[in-house]
Formats: structure tokens, sequence, C-alpha cells
């Protein structure tokens, strides 16, 4: 396999990656060609707003192919367009075969929520002292324990009796949520989410951990619930309040994630005529929210 390196300005970006990628380029990518520098221009703004700006100043684009004719063919074609007017050739070189499933799964390690709960790729063995774990590889839904709005909602989930309790997940992606609540004694849980994906996702991961699980799309909720989880964002769980909020038992739990800091009031507010809602948790600028139903 060959690497095809280019250097290309801010505005070629676009129409170089597009060109390759009709070149039959196995994959295109592009990195910050200042990184590490101090010219670095970071792309990432706050959580939750839209980036800075959308793209480096100078990118480096790079492209795989098969083999070095493919990789030299593509740089010859792409010399002479106008759109690549300002780029330069930087080297067409070997890529070291590597174990990419290896190489992969070494970046995602077993998740601390508390010191005897941790999510633990399928790949790791637990570690030593959890008592109660997770088996969960990365996938196509959300929901990985890797997020602090995940981490934060599996807290409380630890921290909480949930033996017998009847148990709502709204938005469930992966299902982890619904697993733990089953895993920490949960004995009915409906999961639901608008996308099929998700639902298949949190199916096979129930099944992995075996657990028994309800789900389905949002239509599947159906009564009331001793624990309404809903793991989502800020502007969804806005809107949802009504919908939410009549799922919960009395003297049940309602528990919210996916907010900032600063939408805080923005929450309290919209489920001011359904109940209380309080910050009960903090990690990197998210909170979670809770209130109990009167």
């Amino acid at each position: 396999m060959y690497e095809l390196r280019l250097l290309c300005p801010e505005d070629r970006v676009e129409p170089v990656s597009e060109a390759l990628d009709a070149l039959d380029a196995l994959s295109v990518s592009v990195e910050d060609a200042d990184a590490q520098t101090p010219a670095e221009q970071a792309l990432f703004g706050e959580p939750g707003m839209p980036p800075p700006k959308e793209g480096w100043q100078r990118s480096l684009v790079l492209a795989l192919f098969p083999d070095k004719e493919q990789a030299e063919e593509a740089a010859r074609l792409l010399a002479p367009q106008d759109f690549f007017a300002g780029c330069k050739l930087l080297a067409i070189a070997e890529v070291p075969e590597q174990d990419w499933v290896r190489l992969t799964q070494s970046q995602f390690a077993p998740v601390e929520i508390t010191p005897e709960f941790w999510i633990v790729p399928t790949w790791h063995e637990p570690p030593e002292g959890a008592k109660q774990v997770i088996r969960l590889d990365p996938g196509l839904a959300f929901g990985t324990g890797t997020h602090p709005t995940t981490r934060m909602c599996l807290r409380w989930i630890a921290r909480h009796a949930l033996a017998g309790q009847r148990v709502l997940d709204y938005g469930c992606g992966s299902g982890i949520l619904a697993i733990g609540a089953a895993k920490f004694g949960a004995t009915e849980i409906d999961a639901v989410d608008i996308d099929e994906a998700a639902v298949r996702s949190t199916n096979d991961n129930a099944a992995a951990n075996g657990v028994t699980l309800n789900a389905g799309l949002p239509d599947k909720a159906s009564g009331e619930y001793g624990v309404v989880l809903a793991n989502i964002l800020a502007t969804p769980l806005k809107v949802l309040a009504p919908l939410l909020v009549s799922h919960v038992a009395p003297g049940g739990h309602l528990v919210l994630a996916g907010i900032l800091e600063r939408q805080a009031d923005e929450l309290k507010a919209a489920y001011a005529p359904h109940c209380k809602l309080e910050v009960s948790d903090t990690e990197d600028g998210w909170i979670l929210m809770t209130a109990r139903k009167p």
C-alpha cells in the first residue's frame, strides 16, 4: 500500500479530496499541516458550538492507494488541473503493513465508571476489582462509556437502588444505559430510539451481556416508570419535556444528560411546569440533571 502526501491551501482541500476519491483512492484524510507548531489552528470550539473555522490554512491531504503505480498516476493526473493550483506533492511513500484490527482495538481501553463498575471491550480482560462489567465494543450507535454524559448516567445508575424498578431508556443508542440498569437490578426495561440501527445495536449488546430488555422505536414506551433516562442533547430534551415527565411514575426519577453547564437554566425553565430539575453531577463542561416526580 502506498500513501500520496499533498500540501494544500484551505480552499483546495475539498476539490482535491473529491478528485482523489474519483481516482479510486482507498481512503482520503486531512490533517493540519502546522500541527505541533506555533501556527497550529484549533478547529473545535466549545462543546455544542460550531467550529471557529471550516478548515486549516494549510492541510496535509493523505490518500492511500493499493500500489505505487496508482499513486503516481493520481499525482500525474492532478498536477495540471486548475483546482490543484497552490498545492504541492510532498511524497509517495510505502505504508508498512500493520495489524489494523489490533491497532484500532488498542485505542479503546476499559472505562471506569466507579472502582467496581467498568465498561470493557471484548478484547480486554476486566480490571482487577471490577465487580460489575458491561461488555461493549465500539459500534455505529452512540454510547461506549467514553463520553462524560454516558459516564455520569452510569454513575447515577450504580449509586441508586434499581432492584425491581421499571426503567425507560429514551434515546438508547447502543443500549448502554438500559444494560447498566439491568446489571443493577431493574427488572422491566424499555429501550427506545428513533434510529432502527440503534435498536438493533441495543438488542445485540443486551444479548452479549446476558440481560433482558425490550428495545424498539419510541412508541414502544408505555405507561409509567420508576426511572426515566434520556441522554440526548439539550434542545430535544426541552421539546420532549412533557412526554418524558409523563412517563415518570409518582415518586420516580428523571435523569437527563447531553447538557452543557451553560444550558442548565434553560432546562430548569423547560421542566419547571412539571418537576424541579437540579444539577447532580458535572464532568468536562457537561452536567447531569435529575428530578424526583412529586
